[in-house]
């Protein structure tokens, strides 16, 4: 797939711009705070319906404007491809396939597919487990877009049985206090939502085992080779639900007797502690936690090699290469991690980069590559730039 074409008008700091992607690669060159990452976000945004670095609309709205405008044309396989997005203040989002305003936003995911690699993901590995749930469950949507209900639905279930617990737990406070015990919600009641819980939470976990388990060689092969076959990654999903089987009904079946063994520690702290929400990712070199253990530079390895990996992935499953967002993280590499992720590019994939300088980039790179200066939310090609 290959990005034509972007607007974007009334959208974070740019009042209306237009680009049309030549090249394989386009460098955005500029000072902080210009407008570079903004641009990548929009993309982000027809991709995933989210950003990374906001979760309100209202933030992508330009300051005293009521809604902003993402317009792209998209070449895929099977034809032009013509996405739209309205954000408004309000919070009210519309988006469009060629024309078509779509009644389901998830309608709107699968279209155009992106891996998207900023200087944040290399908390990847030193984060909490959330920052590690989100990154697997971004790459499930990507491949899989009805993941996005499914994860939206059992998000639905665990709030409403949050709510349930917290209830209780709130109105029978002094008297629990006083008996020094928890008094169980409604045994019918709560016996629904861990029924739900369970159906739910078992397609969530059976997805993201699956996709763990795919992604894992491609990444310990791109890690060979960035080490030079010096360490040896592993990634392994850890659920929250012990996974003995992928099938649903025996997990569904785990599920609940793992509730059953926490029902009365659910009950005094007023919160759901068996599902997915509280799955973890673990990362190791050489059989050693890179979390706990890993220096920085291996820290670094690891999450570049998952970056190719996801490309290689998504390729693979759509049948076609993703979008590659690079938002400020040469900077972040050394020499040889960086050569290692331009030679990987090349022009197989289409590729925007953010940077402050051009220095990391050979001559050969800079030959092929669009470039564009970004100055308070305008493009400029260089010539232009320097007048």
């Amino acid at each position: 797939m290959f990005l034509r074409s972007l607007q974007l008008k009334h959208f974070r700091n740019y009042a209306e711009q237009g680009v049309n992607f030549g090249a394989p690669k386009t460098i955005l060159v500029g000072d902080n705070a210009q407008g570079k990452s903004n641009l990548l976000e929009a993309v982000e945004l027809l991709s995933t319906l989210r950003s990374h670095r906001a979760s309100r609309d209202r933030d992508f709205v330009q300051t005293g404007a009521e809604l902003g405008h993402i317009t792209a044309q998209l070449e895929r396989d099977i034809g032009s491809v013509d996405l739209s997005m309205v954000v408004r203040s309000s919070g009210r989002r519309t988006v469009a396939l060629n024309g078509q305003t779509l009644r389901r936003q998830f309608d709107f995911l699968g279209t155009l597919n992106v891996v998207q690699f900023s200087s944040l993901d290399l908390d990847l590995v030193r984060g909490g487990p959330e920052q590690r749930r989100r990154w697997v469950d971004g790459l499930l949507i990507q491949l899989e877009p009805v993941y996005a209900a499914i994860l939206q639905q059992y998000t639905q279930v665990l709030r409403q049985r949050n709510a349930l617990l917290k209830q209780r737990q709130s109105s029978s406070l002094r008297q629990a206090q006083s008996l020094n015990a928890a008094i169980a919600p409604d045994p019918a009641e709560l016996a629904l939502w861990d029924a739900q819980l369970a159906a739910m939470g078992t397609r969530v976990i059976r997805r993201r085992s699956r996709v763990v388990q795919r992604l894992a060689p491609l990444a310990q092969a791109w890690h060979r080779a960035i080490s030079g076959s010096t360490e040896e990654l592993a990634v392994n999903y850890l659920p929250n639900v012990p996974l003995t089987t992928d099938q649903p009904e025996q997990i569904q079946g785990t599920f609940l007797e793992q509730i059953q063994a926490r029902a009365i520690a659910e009950q005094h702290q007023g919160s759901s502690l068996v599902g997915p929400h509280r799955d973890e990712v673990e990362f190791a070199i050489n059989r050693t936690s890179a979390r706990q253990y890993g220096s920085q530079g291996q820290q670094r390895t690891l999450v570049l090699a998952l970056k190719l990996a996801e490309l290689n992935l998504i390729e693979e499953v759509i049948g076609e290469p993703p979008l590659l967002l690079l938002d400020d993280v040469l900077a972040e590499l050394d020499l040889h991690r960086q050569n290692q992720l331009l030679d990987a590019i090349q022009d197989r994939f289409q590729t925007l980069i953010t940077t402050t300088h051009l220095g990391s980039f050979d001559a050969q790179w800079l030959q092929s590559s669009q470039i564009f200066s970004v100055q308070a939310g305008q493009l400029f090609s260089p010539a232009d730039a320097s007048r």
